[in-house]
């Protein structure tokens, strides 16, 4: 149940980064909040494709977490069982990164990575 619930709350902060990214792929000008703060307004094109790019791998990522936790995606297990501890060390990063971000605005992720890091913690180790 715990780790259900885990997968399922890990999935929808990623949903919400995935909006998040899909809005600065778009050209919406909230450039601040991402990347330190270094593209403020619209991202440049280089950077709207790595936005599309964060999209795909967070939508991965998404799925091997449901996968290891037995929700869905079962042909994804096998992978999945190294990929919930590459995803975990990723939102370790995540978590630090957003924290020492120079943009202060960019530090409303922070939180939602630590989300992400413990709820995916919690489908590795159960």
């Amino acid at each position: 149940m715990l780790t259900s619930i885990s997968a399922i709350v890990f999935c929808v902060l990623t949903g919400i980064v995935i909006l998040f990214q899909g809005c600065l792929a778009a050209g919406l000008p909230w450039g601040n909040a991402s990347m330190g703060g270094k593209y403020p307004g619209k991202y440049p094109p280089k950077m709207r494709f790595v936005a599309v790019i964060n999209m795909l791998l967070l939508t991965f990522m998404g799925a091997l977490v449901l996968s290891e936790a037995n929700l869905m995606f079962p042909a994804l297990k096998s992978v999945a069982a190294i990929g919930i501890w590459v995803i975990v060390a990723f939102f370790v990063m995540g978590t630090i990164m957003n924290t020492i971000t120079p943009s202060k605005i960019e530090r409303i992720w922070a939180p939602v990575a630590l989300i992400q890091l413990i709820s995916s913690f919690i489908v590795a180790f159960y």
